[in-house]
This record gives structure tokens, sequence and C-alpha cells, in this order.
């Protein structure tokens, strides 16, 4: 195979020894496409500077009709995972779909030439040949044309990902050979060539125009939801639901994702801020929820459930810290999703423990109760799957679960798409994480879509959680008006 191609000067740019390191694979991945008639996966990591904004790099490289994935917990060692185009996208909807897209992804994996991360120990644990993406909140989630570019299932192995974490970075370049169709190395390797080191765009301080901003539907529906569920509850039909309303907010030019995800991963650095993008849409998010992360046997998770606002002066903040641990409906709410995760892992593991006693997390505008939660994993299921098990917990969902699920779209008559499914990323190897997609907004032009959820048990009153749904919005509330 001979390969001409200009490189640019650019950090991201592949060394001729990579670039031939990659051209013996993919004749390697041809062959065995052509002799297994199946799509087969070729590879190659390198390091690459980690002072570099990754994800900056990533949008400021995307083209029109690209498929984009930003990842990041600036403050977990400043964990980042971005990835650019679609090698291959694996997309699936119903009750199989965590199964059916965890399936195709392993058997992708088991046709792969790539580099042994055991030779690398100082890799990020999210390089090499990574599929990222996420789910919709229920099965056939996403349905309105809103929503319609992003399956049920969707996970996308990009052409480039860039991973850094504990201050070494990787960039990734795959590419997939098909048996009818061979290869498109040549133009995955012009990809390297434009990206560039690039800073993230930053939100206009002063528009020309107002951005307006109005409920989907009236504030009083919200609260008639929640009054009607808080009366399924005290006749016993259920222990708890959780209830979302949207926002739209009209600007009057086309919201800018990367200039959102700059101001949440600023604002919001202990959480998972990500962007899902299409050439349609980007959803982007600040979640304080690890829904899953698997690392070989080892399963961790967190039951995230009780809010409460923040305040500037500490020792109230302190103070409304100190009533959420000692409030029997916040308490309430917060052990019936302990209580929901232990289960669901105990068939599949040889422990789960959770701690004793809930703890209180702190993000920027709320404080939530939450509760670490590990597992043992009796068989190395795959995070795709684990995911599939835990989601929806009681947290996004309600309990129990064959109650609480059907009454959702009842009351609340939207249709949530992915938010309060999963956002994240999975590794040939089966482990990865996902965050539960919350504090999250769906960028399509200039509206977006916002969302946020209350959880109902049988002492919610309604203007209070209407209460509560404000103060979560304003996560990116600012940031988009």
């Amino acid at each position: 195979m001979s390969l001409t191609a200009t490189r640019a000067d650019s950090p991201f740019a592949l060394s001729d020894e990579a670039t031939a390191l990659l051209e013996r694979r993919v004749d390697r991945a041809l062959e065995r496409s052509q002799r297994e008639r199946a799509p087969a996966l070729a590879a190659v990591t390198v390091a690459i500077p980690a002072e570099l904004d990754l994800s900056a790099a990533v949008l400021a490289a995307r083209r029109a009709d690209d498929r984009f994935f930003c990842f990041e917990q600036p403050d977990r060692d400043g964990f980042v995972l971005a990835g650019l185009g679609c090698a291959v996208a694996l997309e699936s909807r119903g009750p199989g779909r965590f199964r059916e897209v965890a399936v195709r992804a392993r058997d992708l994996g088991r046709r792969a030439s790539a580099d042994d991360a055991s030779r690398d120990p100082d890799r990020p644990a999210a390089a090499g040949p990574v599929f990222v993406g996420g789910f919709a909140f229920s099965d056939e989630g996403g349905a309105t044309p809103e929503w319609s570019p992003l399956a049920p299932a969707s996970l996308v192995l990009p052409e480039i990902s860039l991973a850094r974490h504990r201050g070494a970075a990787r960039m990734t370049v795959s590419v997939v050979v098909q048996p009818d169709r061979g290869h498109l190395l040549n133009d995955v390797l012009r990809r390297t060539e434009e990206l560039l080191p690039a800073s993230m765009p930053l939100i206009d301080p002063d528009p020309v125009e107002r951005t307006r901003v109005a409920s989907a539907a009236p504030p009083a529906h919200f609260e008639h939801a929640v009054e009607r569920a808080v009366e399924r509850i005290r006749a016993g039909e259920l222990q708890k639901v959780v209830l979302a309303r949207e926002v739209r907010a009209h600007a009057a030019t086309p919201h800018d994702p990367g200039a959102v995800l700059g101001g949440l991963r600023e604002v919001f650095p202990a959480c998972f801020c990500w962007c899902v993008g299409t050439p349609e849409l980007a959803f982007v998010g600040a979640s304080p929820e690890l829904l899953v992360r698997r690392d070989g046997a080892r399963a961790q998770t967190v039951a995230l459930a009780g809010t409460t606002r923040r305040s500037a002066d500490p020792s109230v903040d302190d103070h409304l810290g100190e009533q959420l641990l000692r409030s029997d409906k916040d308490r309430e709410e917060q052990a019936i999703v302990v209580r929901r995760i232990e289960r669901t892992l105990e068939p599949v593991s040889v422990w789960v423990t959770g701690a004793d006693e809930p703890m209180v997390a702190k993000v920027q505008n709320v404080q939530h109760l939450a509760t670490p939660i590990r597992a043992q994993l009796a068989d190395p299921l795959p995070a795709v799957e684990l995911a599939g098990m835990l989601l929806p917990t009681p947290a996004v969902g309600g309990e129990p679960r064959e109650a609480a699920l059907p009454l959702i779209p009842a009351l609340e008559g939207l249709d949530r798409g992915w938010y309060a499914g999963a956002v994240g990323w999975t590794d040939l190897g089966e482990d990865g994480e996902f965050c539960v997609a919350l504090r999250c907004a769906l960028l399509r032009g200039s509206v977006a879509h916002l969302y946020a959820g209350c959880g109902i048990v049988r002492d919610s009153v309604p203007a209070e959680e209407l209460a509560e749904s404000e103060v979560k919005l304003q996560a990116l509330l600012p940031l988009l008006s």
C-alpha cells in the first residue's frame, strides 16, 4: 500500500513510523475482513502533549456532517475523552438495545489489530479504540423530531479519539475495514492533519438580542402532575416516581455547543461534562451522577437522590447540607435508590457494599445526598450491559420500576429522549463508564431544550418540587440565556 499525503506541522500529526504501522494493520484487517466476511478494525495509538485542550481541538476540527463527542471530569485528575468522526456506528432500540450494541462492539473488538495497552503503563484508561455515545431514558425514547438523530442506543467508534488522565495523553486513529467496501485510510489520515491546537469558544456576554425562555408546558401542569403522583404514592401504588419538566431557550443565533461545554466544565469541574454531537444537534450537560464504572471485575456506582440549594455564605451552605442529611423525606428518597441498586447488582456480584451513611455531594448550584456503592462482579459483565441493568435507577425513574415507568410519560407529557439516560464510553476490553444524563440541554439551532426532574415521594409538596426544578435548571440557563 502506498500513501502520499502531506502532514501539517501539528502535535496531532502521525509520525512516518506510526503511519506505516497503521498501514500494515489495515492490510491485515482487510485480509481478515474478506476472509471472515465481516468488518475488521485497525488502529494505532500515539502519545500527544498533555497540555493540549483535547475537546477544543475536536470541536474546532469538526465538519458540518460529523459526529463528535466530548466527555470530561476536570477534577478527576484532568480526565478528558474526545472523539471526531465515525468509523462505525452501532445503533439499536427496544428492550434488548444495551445487549445488542454490547455484542456488536465485542464482535468488532475480536477482529481488531491495535496496540497492546499493557506495554504502555501510563496510558489513560480511555485511550485506544473506544465506543462513545449513550442511551435514551426509555427503550423507544427519542421518537419526537427534535431527538430523532439520536437512536435509543447509539455508540460510535470515532475515527480519531483523544484521551487524557493523570498528566498523560494519547491519540488513537481507527479504521474499520468492510469486506465489500475496503477502507478509507487516506481520508482518516487527512483528518489528523486537520486537527490543530485550539481554545474553547467563549459565550457572548452581551448578545444583541436577549434569549427568550419559556416552559414547554405551564408550570401549573408540573405542579398538578406532582399532586397526582403523591396521590398514587399515598394510595400504596408505588414508593417514588421522578417527574421532569422541559424549558426552552430561544436565542437570536444558533447555540454554540463548544461555548456551552466550555462554560460547564469551568463551573462544574467535579461533574461529568459532555457533548454528544450529530450534524443536526448537540446534547450537552454536566451531571453529578455516575451510573456505572467498570474496571475488570470491579464496578462502582453512586446512589444520588435528595437535593437542596447552595448558599454563598459558607455557614448557611453547611446548615443547608445538615438539614438535607436530617430530612426524613430526602433520606427516604435516598434509601429507595440505594436498595434498588444493591438488589440489581447482587445477582451478578460476589459482593456489593454501600456506605453506611449518605454524604453530601456539593456542586456549583445544588447539593445532593450521595451513597457510593462498590461491587465485585462474579463475571466481568460489559460496562454497557451493567448500564442497561441499572438504568433507569429510582433516582431518575421510580420504585417499584414496574409501577413508576408507565406513569412517567402519562404525567409528564414529554419525550425525555436522552435526558435521564446514559452518556459515556466503553473500550475493546468492555471496561468503561457512563454517567446519568442530568443537568442537560438539547441544542438544535437557536433553540435549546432544557430538562430537570424531581423525585416525588409521599411527603412531596408541588410548589417545593417546582422550586427545586428551577434550581436545577440554573445549571445551564445562565449559559444559554
